[in-house]
């Protein structure tokens, strides 16, 4: 009886031996996909890393521009600022010339209305200029 249970016991651990060697080498074979899961993950993370810092490279370029296009605004508010003010001028001159030309106009009607007043005698009908009293081509004016 001892050797039939010597048997069974031997018959018993070697199946506990196989069954621990097959776990073992399920165990290696995890572990060896956890390595290759955790190098790809460590190359992912890589590549993530290497995607943000290009993102803020960009973002910064985006800044940039964004000051930039805000001067480049900016600047033409002035612009438009400067337009205005010499738009209101010329506006301004615009009136006053108008005015001034109203004037003109005022005065040379009421020269007109004062000249039409005189009446011109020929001296000379062949030359109309004007020269001392009583020299020929003299214009006489009569009021």
């Amino acid at each position: 009886m001892v050797a039939s249970e010597v048997r069974t016991l031997a018959s018993r651990s070697a199946e506990a031996a196989k069954e621990i060697k097959k776990l073992i080498g399920d165990n290696v074979q995890r572990i060896e996909q956890g390595g290759v899961q955790a190098e790809r993950a460590g190359t992912i993370m890589s590549e993530v890393v290497s995607s943000i810092s290009g993102l803020n490279t960009v973002i910064t370029e985006i800044s940039m521009a964004s000051r930039e296009q805000s001067d480049g605004v900016a600047q033409i508010d002035v612009a438009i600022q400067q337009m205005d003010q010499v738009t209101q001028q010329n506006a301004a001159l615009v009136e006053e010339m108008a005015a001034a030309a109203s004037s003109l106009s005022s005065q040379s009607r009421d020269l007109v209305q004062v000249v039409a007043r005189f009446k011109l005698n020929p001296l000379d009908a062949r030359s109309l200029s004007i020269g001392h009293a009583g020299s020929p081509g003299m214009l006489a004016l009569q009021y």
